[in-house]
């Protein structure tokens, strides 16, 4: 099985998608990615706004521990477990997600997905930074994808295997790079630099049921 060349554009007409906006992210590749499947995405740290959008994205690039600071200064790190719409959390977003990471000094995330992240051992290069493969997919987020399908990462932390895991990649050992609980999804790739993969990704995190 493999991907079309090109993700054909669905009608997503009428389908409100906000990036939370805290200061620790990777906007713009974002919402161009979202601009190609047809959907402008808003940047937002407004709690209506982000309560009433169909779809959430929580990106994240940076320090953990900094990140997380910012999401309290605006009170998002209360909005986020609260919301009841498909949530995607991006690298750092997924992170942050976690029950807590060592990044930072063992800083306590959202809790959302009960995992810990845990850093790289100077044993492999660090960061892994480049495509890496994902397998073990479940979850409609990952339909139509094939297993080893190449996904781009850039990360020193990641989040251990565990039952919340959609999907695994491995670099000195298998761990989660896709997490699933209730509504709330994370990603430790970014989809929107991964090609024909990482936009399909991104179709059916728009087609999820809400």
């Amino acid at each position: 099985m493999s991907l079309d060349t090109d993700i054909k554009k669905q009608n997503f007409e009428g389908v409100s998608v906000v990036i939370i906006d805290y200061g620790a992210g990777n906007i713009k590749s974002i919402q161009f990615a979202f601009k190609r499947l047809g959907i402008d995405a808003v940047l937002t740290n407004d709690p209506e706004k982000i309560k009433n959008a169909d779809r959430v994205i929580f990106p994240g690039v940076g320090e953990a521990s900094s990140a997380l600071k910012m999401l309290k200064n605006s009170k998002l790190d209360k909005l986020i477990p609260t919301l009841t719409q498909p949530v995607l959390g991006i690298c750092l977003g997924m992170q942050l997600m976690c029950k807590t990471t060592e990044e930072g000094g063992n800083t306590e995330g959202l809790g959302i997905f009960q995992v810990d992240v845990k850093r790289f051992p100077n044993t492999v290069k660090v960061p892994q930074m480049g495509w890496n493969t994902v397998t073990n997919l479940e979850s409609d987020l990952f339909k139509d994808i094939p297993e080893n399908s190449y996904m781009y990462l850039v990360h020193s932390y990641y989040a251990e295997n565990c039952k919340e895991a959609i999907a695994l990649s491995n670099y000195n050992g298998e761990y989660a790079t896709a997490l699933k609980h209730n509504n709330f999804y994370g990603v430790q790739f970014h989809p929107e630099k991964s090609s024909i993969a990482g936009a399909k990704l991104l179709e059916n995190f728009l087609n999820l049921e809400s």
